[in-house]
């Protein structure tokens, strides 16, 4: 139960309904900590193109774009979490992807 009160309140400035990784590490004598990341970026993604899903076939089927402007403010969001500190590596990842998902990026 303290778990859940620690959680919520760490996350109460989080979107509803936002997917939220966690990382427990729980100790011998029961206690606990644990670390919350940004959503995936996969998440973040349709909630800017506004996809419920996306697509099943991604070299086939297009399910929606992305601007520059929008994969650099994914990027931003997300630098947190990723292995660079360089945010026109980080808008590739974001650029990979969205076309993993069958999202264009449009110039």
């Amino acid at each position: 139960m303290d778990f859940c009160k620690q959680f919520n309140e760490r996350t109460k400035k989080m979107e509803q309904g936002m997917p939220i990784p966690v990382v427990i590490t729980v100790y011998e004598d029961r206690s606990f900590s644990f670390i919350t990341k940004m959503p995936p970026m996969s998440a973040l993604i349709k909630k800017v193109v506004g996809l419920a899903k996306a697509s099943g076939e991604p070299n086939r089927n297009k399910v929606g774009k992305l601007t520059l402007a929008q994969v650099e403010e994914v990027a931003r969001q997300k630098m947190a979490d990723l292995n660079t500190k360089d945010v026109k590596q980080a808008m590739e990842m974001v650029k990979g992807t969205a076309r993993s998902m069958g999202i264009d990026v449009v110039e």
